[in-house]
Formats: structure tokens, sequence, C-alpha cells
């Protein structure tokens, strides 16, 4: 809202008066049917007040209704459901996303420094990076591998020569005054992303959907700004020209929630082929969003243009954004706002603006930046870079199994599920998936089944579930398996591989194998080498099936401690059976070594209460 001048506030406040000359003065931003209603609320308060001397009037203080207001709306936005927000009826949501992603490499994009953000300020900065006069740029040719291999899992075109631009504007974390980028000759363009519903799209989408890239450029980081209790700015120069690669998606989302998971998927994709390490967890990602409204019946459509596309509303910006959550959350607050400012009669500007987690609302940075603004030219001190067939053909051919393929068989031919499977995937930066292949394989070995769906499925369990648990029990998941990217873990394949075995061929049981798998990790954790088959015999805890007198025994004492149960199992229908599940669980409950079998218990309890009968 407008400000108001402190002697008419001090006014209002001390003397029961607020002159509405000059009083909220009309503002392009404020609507002005929001604004009239807060001039007729001073009004009300003012006039009411005359008449009312005595002070026990029931108006409310205006500072306190626009507190109300504000609560009122954070309240109905947390009450809306997920899938609610997903889909307007009178309006379309248009979204392009920006991913900055830091590469994979030792050293910096022009200068032989050290690429790193975590070690102490300023000790990783060349005469470049911090612009000294006489320093030119040298384009490391190591960084260019990561972002070919980014490219092509993205699905892009990745061009034989490629330039690098000046993009100019002047803060304190750019020491030179202009970013080095591409803009007009990028290094790969033309890709797509295809999105299932397993990464988590809105329904909307239906199955599948395929959002296109329209190009990927390399870039270079600016310094991180670090802001003291007292309000000063540092400038740590560790982060200026580290490697960026910028992934620019069409304007084809149209659903937050499916924004998300394509951030979320690109994080995946870059990890697969170790382009980028960092995730957006550890800083190594971050997310601009381009956020639009249009009416569904195009009614009032401004003849806007982005990436190529028109017809489409005014955009703004939402830069930095740094969770998963955050790019759904950030879209479905500024889309509302979108939407009440158009509703209201007024007009979106082409700004950008910043979210804060937690928030309902985005906030405004500052206007829109054009390409005029930037002043992009091409940097004269960087030759074209020129990428052969050779190299394209071995990184196309070692650039592995991606991710949806990696799924796609785990399912198909592991016979996991979808979920166990994203979720294998996804750990370890890869390493829990291949130390699953590397248990199945043991598996193979061990019992000469080769049924990998059956196997899977056991292995599946057990390294995905039961590890996990044990690792969360022992605290940073990943640092308590001390699980590699190629597969290696505290616990030996082979090890865990042969507790499998065991159990699956019935010489121990389940409660068994579970009581032995924490011991295994404590003795591998401390260096203590002691085989799965030495543990089992040290502890006795080898498997001795009960006999058929001992089936009947308990049977027994179960019938005869309930005689109502076993009359309805006799009287038979779903009743008498839901009656025999009861008395076959109470009498597992009775083995307390989990050394009997479910199927043979119940054909022993059947018999005994058939026998009863007679």
């Amino acid at each position: 809202m407008a400000r108001i001048p402190a002697s008419a506030l001090r006014r209002y406040l001390l003397g029961g008066e607020l002159s509405t000359r000059r009083c909220l003065r009309r503002n392009n931003q404020i609507p002005t049917r929001l604004c009239s209603q807060r001039i007729r609320a001073v009004h009300t308060s003012t006039d009411t007040d005359a008449a009312d001397p005595s002070g026990t009037s029931n108006t409310i203080p205006f500072r306190k209704q626009l507190k109300d207001e504000a609560k009122a709306r954070k309240s109905s936005v947390q009450k809306r459901s997920k899938s609610d927000n997903q889909r307007l009826d009178n309006w379309e949501l248009t979204v392009g996303i920006e991913i900055h992603a830091q590469l994979n490499t030792a050293r910096k994009l022009f200068s032989a420094a050290a690429s790193t953000i975590n070690d102490e300020p300023n000790t990783h900065v060349a005469l470049f990076d911090v612009a000294m006069p006489g320093s030119q740029p040298v384009f490391q040719k190591e960084t260019l591998i990561p972002a070919i291999r980014a490219a092509l899992a993205l699905n892009c075109k990745v061009q034989k020569s490629s330039r690098f631009d000046r993009k100019h504007y002047f803060h304190w974390d750019q020491p030179s005054g202009y970013q080095i980028t591409q803009y007009y000759q990028p290094l790969a363009k033309d890709g797509y992303i295809t999105l299932y519903a397993h990464d988590g799209i809105a329904k909307e989408d239906g199955d599948e959907i395929k959002i296109g890239i329209k190009q990927v450029q390399m870039e270079q980081d600016t310094a991180k700004t670090i802001t003291t209790v007292e309000g000063e700015h540092l400038l740590d120069f560790n982060r200026v020209g580290l490697p960026l690669l910028e992934i620019i998606t069409l304007p084809q989302i149209h659903y937050p929630q499916t924004a998300a998971a394509l951030v979320r998927k690109v994080q995946i994709l870059l990890n697969a082929v170790d382009a980028c390490v960092l995730g957006m967890q550890s800083g190594g990602l971050r997310a601009d969003v381009n956020v639009s409204v249009r009416r569904r019946d195009g009614q009032g459509e401004a003849d806007n243009e982005y990436s190529g596309v028109k017809g489409l509303g005014q955009r703004t910006e939402i830069k930095n954004l740094s969770s998963f959550k955050a790019v759904e959350d950030a879209i479905i607050a500024e889309r509302d706002r979108q939407i009440e400012v158009l509703e209201s009669g007024g007009v979106i500007e082409g700004e950008t603006r910043g979210w804060t987690i937690g928030s309902t609302e985005t906030k405004r940075l500052r206007g829109k930046e054009g390409e005029v603004d930037y002043r992009y030219m091409p940097d004269p001190d960087l030759g074209p870079v020129i990428v052969g067939d050779d190299l394209l053909e071995h990184l196309q051919s070692t650039l592995g199994v991606l991710p949806d393929k990696e799924i796609s068989i785990l399912n198909e031919t592991y016979g996991l599920t979808i979920k166990d499977a994203m979720s294998l995937v996804s750990l370890n930066e890869g390493g829990r998936v291949e130390y699953f292949r590397n248990v199945v394989d043991q598996l193979v070995l061990l019992s000469g089944d080769e049924d990998l769906r059956r196997l899977g499925r056991l292995a599946g369990n057990w390294v995905l579930h039961e590890m996990g648990g044990l690792a969360s029990d022992a605290g940073e998941e990943g640092d308590a398996l001390q699980m590699t990217s190629e597969g290696d873990c505290v616990i030996p394949d082979i090890q865990l591989s042969s507790l499998i075995h065991y159990l699956d061929s019935n010489q121990i049981t389940g409660k068994t194998a579970k009581k032995l798998l924490p011991v295994l990790f404590e003795n591998e954790t401390k260096g203590v080498m002691k085989s799965v088959k030495d543990m089992i015999d040290e502890g006795g805890l080898w498997f001795i099936p009960l006999s058929d007198e001992q089936y009947e025994e308990i049977a027994r004492s179960v019938v005869e401690a309930h005689p109502q149960q076993v009359e309805e199992v006799l009287g038979g229908g779903k009743k008498g059976k839901g009656k025999l599940n009861f008395l076959l669980g109470q009498m597992m409950r009775r083995d307390e070594e989990g050394r009997m079998d479910p199927q043979r218990a119940t054909k022993v309890i059947e018999e005994v209460i058939e026998k009863s009968r007679k």
C-alpha cells in the first residue's frame, strides 16, 4: 500500500482523526477497487469515533484490519489441498524453467583455480576471477566433458561450434561488471525431457508428458554473498567463475506439481551421468521459474511472447528457488497473485520476484531486465568451442544406462515395484542400485536359481527396506552404510547375500535373519571379520523345524482355549473362515522362536478342529 504521511498517522493514532486528503494515494500497483475499500474503512472508523467520544465503539483499527485480511488470505491458501492447487477452471497457467547446475569439474570455467565452495573463503581465487586488470579468461577444456554428457542425457543436439558472450550487469557479486555466458550460440539446443506418472507429475498431465528444452549453455557463477548479523555483506570469491550449466525449458508446463517433478528429474539425470554431483539440498542446483496466466476463453488476452510461444500472459520471474517444494509453492503463490490482480482490473508488470520458504506470497525484487539492458556482445577474449565427432561418439557410447531405462529394467527384469526401483536409483548417487545388482549376482551363485524376478524381490526388500531402517537407526544414512557410487558398502554384498540365502533356503528363520543384520553391521563397522555362517553356528541359530507332535500339541492347546471360535469355524461361512485365521494367529504367537511354517500350521489346526467335531 502507499505510504501514509507521518503527521497524518500521528493524528489518527493520537487524536482519533485521519485526514482523507492525500491519504492512501492511489498507486498503480493497487487496484482501484481495493484502494477505495481501504479508504471507506478509514472513513467509517473516523466518523464513528467522532459520534462516540466515549471510546466504547466496536470499530476495528485500520492497521488491525490489514493484519486480519493478511491472515485470512494465508488461511485460505493453507486450507486448499494439493490437488485443488493444480488446475483452475477459468485460467491457464504457463511455466518455463531455467535451471542452473554446478558442473562436476576440478577447475573453474576460465581459470585454473580449484572448483570448490566448501573451503575457507577466498582461498581458491585466480586473478581473472576478481577481474584484475590485465588478466584474461582461459577456457578450461575439461569443463566441456560433463556439460556435453548432460546435454546428451537431455536429448539435446550438441552444436559443433559454440561461442561465449558477455551479459552486462552491475552488482557486487560480479567483479568484472559482466557475466560470461552463451546466448547467441549455445552449447546445445532442441532437447526434451519425458516425465512419467511415477515422476510425480500432476494427474491432469496423464501417464506421461514431454517438455521441450530450448537450449543448454555454459556460464560462470557469481561470488557468494554472506550477510552478517550486523548487516554487513561479505564476499567469498571461491564461487565466482565456477562452471554452471543453464538449462532453459520451453513454456510447456501448466501445473505446479509437474514443474517440481521436472526439476527433480533433471537433478536425477545430471547426477546419473556424473555431470552435477551436488543437488538442491547442497546448493549445487538452483531454479528460476517464469510464470504467466491467461484466461481459457481468450478474452483480454495479451499478445505476449516467450521463447517463441505467442499469446501468453505477461510473465514474471521468480529467482533462486532452492528446493522442489519451493518451486511448487512459489508457482502457486505467483499464479494466484496474478489472477487476483487481473480479476480486479489491474495489469501484470514484467518483473523479477523473490520467494521465502514458508511464505504464501512472492515479493517484488526489481523490474525485469530485457536483452537491451544486458547489452549482450560476443566475448572478444574467447574463441569458439569446437566439438569433434569423435568426442561426441565417445561420450554417447559411455553415457551408461539412464534412470528411466534403469527403472524399467528393475521393474521388468528384477520384479521390483516402480516405487522401489525409483528409490534404489536415487539413493547414494546410484550406489544403492549397484549394490543391489551385486547382491542378486551373489544369490544366483549361492542358490543356483536363475529366477531374477524372485531373487530381485527378495534382495530388494533387504537392500532397500531392512538396510534403510538399519542405517536410519545408526544415524545419517549415507555415512552409516558407507555406500559408494560404485556399490561398495560397510556390509559386503557377499555377507548380505549369504544371510538372504540361508533365509531363502529355510536354514534360518526371518526373525533370526533380522536379528543377525544389526550384529553383522556392528561387526563390519568395528572391523570384526566373521562370516554369517560362523555367527549362526556360535549362536545355535540354525532352523530346526517343529515335529508333527509339536504342531498337534500347540493346535490342541489353542482349540481348548478358544471353544467359541472353534464352534464358529465348524459353522462354516465367511465368519468361520475369519475365526480360523484367528486361531492360526494364536498358534503363530506361541511359536516364540519363529520355527512354525504357516501352511503346515493351517493344515494341522484344521485337522484338530475336525477331530473335535466327532
